[in-house]
């Protein structure tokens, strides 16, 4: 699979000056971690859930979730794994290209015991979202994940959702962190991203952002991502892919969005009247949202919604002057340091300052693709949308 890759290869290359790469369930996991993207959340109780993820996947989606924690009522975990059982089978017997599925469960037990029951069919699943991740309950789930590993013999990532009460107060957060933050440096090897639950953080206060502030104008949960961050994701070697937080609202009709897109006006590069067409349709908070994401050092989001999907790649793929700037910061002979001007002659880099930056800019290049110099966020969302 690869980003964009539901796109006709024509239009790709007219789109990107450096192509997406193609990654496999099996590739390196600092790949993975880069290229989850857009992950979209699905209720494991739909009952044509294997239709769903093969739509998915031509739609663009590369990760997703089946949920059997939040999503659904308490009454239904049991036939709802039932039902996941039944979605790997169908998913099996048809040889459909799936994207890199994870499960989210509710106890370690139920790792072990899905592992067992999926069978042969397990080489469809990529791992399992651990929910309310803290370093008391995260060994129980990282030793389920291991035993179950050497059971199916098969790699499974684990995905922990940062949420705990814990994290979220004052008082206990410093604690919370660092435990988390031993508990998945001891399961490195297995622990491919780390998950921001921030409705359960909002939950919390009894609080709710509306659709025109970001994760960002609360300031409570800022307080959480700025700290997450702080401790679990540096750059120095030692820190984690941190994912975007859900943004839980969708009133955007895709099917009639996307004729709107179409349409020769968009297309030819008027950027400001999508603009406007993307803010009539409640995504203005959602495209803020997810360049704050990547200003603060998260990389992907979780998804609730289809429509969300698009957005979130096209904002990822690297800019022709991002790409300019990283390759001019790591070329070997500045290795002694030193500071330039861009190639576009409106910044400065500096090279040691800025390398950290540059590596990420280029793993981001690496599995979002590199636009053409006169490619933006419209040509993008626009073949992202495309059917």
């Amino acid at each position: 699979m690869r980003h964009f890759g539901h796109i006709a290869p024509a239009a790709r290359e007219g789109l990107f000056f450096q192509e997406p790469c193609e990654f496999g369930a099996d590739s390196p996991a600092r790949v993975l971690s880069a290229a989850l993207g857009a992950t979209l959340y699905s209720p494991a109780t739909r009952p044509r859930l294997a239709d769903d993820v093969i739509k998915q996947v031509g739609r663009g989606v590369v990760s997703m979730v089946l949920c059997l924690e939040d999503s659904i009522d308490d009454s239904e975990v049991v036939g709802a794994e039932e039902n996941l059982v039944r979605q790997f089978a169908d998913l099996d017997a048809r040889g459909a290209d799936v994207p890199l599925l994870f499960i989210r469960v509710r106890e370690p037990g139920q790792i072990a015991d899905l592992v067992g029951r999926l069978g042969r069919t397990v080489r469809l699943l990529s791992g399992f979202v651990l929910p309310k991740f803290t370093e008391e309950c995260g060994v129980p789930y990282l030793e389920a994940l291991a035993n179950a590993e050497k059971v199916c013999g098969r790699r499974l990532f684990a995905m922990p959702v940062l949420e705990s009460p814990e994290l979220l107060h004052l008082e206990t957060r410093g604690e919370a962190l660092r435990g988390i933050a031993r508990t998945v440096d001891k399961y490195r090897e297995r622990v491919l991203a780390l998950r921001l639950g921030v409705t359960d953080f909002c939950s919390a206060y009894g609080l709710r952002r509306a659709p025109d502030m970001t994760a960002y104008d609360v300031q409570i949960v800022a307080a959480v991502i700025g700290d997450v961050v702080n401790v679990l994701g540096r750059a120095d070697g030692t820190g984690f892919t941190i994912t975007g937080p859900v943004w839980e609202y969708f009133r955007l009709q895709e099917r009639m969005f996307k004729p709107q897109l179409r349409r020769s006006p968009f297309l030819e590069g008027r950027a400001e009247e999508l603009r406007t067409a993307l803010i009539e349709h409640d995504l203005d908070g959602l495209l803020r949202e997810i360049e704050l994401d990547r200003a603060n050092g998260l990389l992907g989001k979780t998804c609730i919604h289809p429509s969300h999907v698009a957005p979130v790649h096209a904002l990822s793929v690297v800019s022709h002057e991002e790409f300019s700037d990283a390759q001019d910061i790591l070329r070997p002979e500045r290795d002694g340091g030193g500071v330039m001007r861009s190639a576009y002659t409106n910044k400065m880099n500096e090279v040691k300052p800025h390398r950290a930056w540059a590596e990420r800019t280029l793993q981001r290049a690496e599995v979002f693709g590199v636009a053409r110099e006169d490619v933006g966020f419209v040509e993008l969302l626009a073949a992202g949308l495309a059917e």
